[in-house]
């Protein structure tokens, strides 16, 4: 399952992303790779977000991927995140390396 999101991930906006990745990872047990490359800003409230998701999918069992693009990727680098969320290049890798 690909999850796309669009404009900006900070305080203002991370209740809303959470609650509706919560719905996703509740109502199935898909793999999911989420897409940030529509997303123009992320601040450390959203980092927290993903931070979290990242951990329910673990406690979940359900394999996870994000991928962005190169200014939110460079953000999720600069606090060393990329491992611990899965950072993929792009859709396209993120879904081989699910697969494998």
């Amino acid at each position: 399952m690909v999850v796309n999101f669009t404009g900006q991930l900070d305080a203002y906006s991370e209740k809303q992303f959470t609650t509706f990745i919560n719905e996703v990872l509740d109502s199935n047990q898909l793999s999911v790779v989420i897409d940030l490359t529509n997303i123009d800003f992320i601040d450390s409230s959203g980092l927290g977000a993903m931070v979290q998701a990242a951990k329910k999918c673990t406690q979940k069992k359900i394999a996870f991927k994000v991928f962005g693009n190169p200014r939110v990727v460079q953000t999720i680098k600069l606090v060393r995140l990329e491992e611990f969320l899965h950072l993929s290049a792009d859709l396209n890798t993120a879904i081989s390396e699910l697969s494998v």
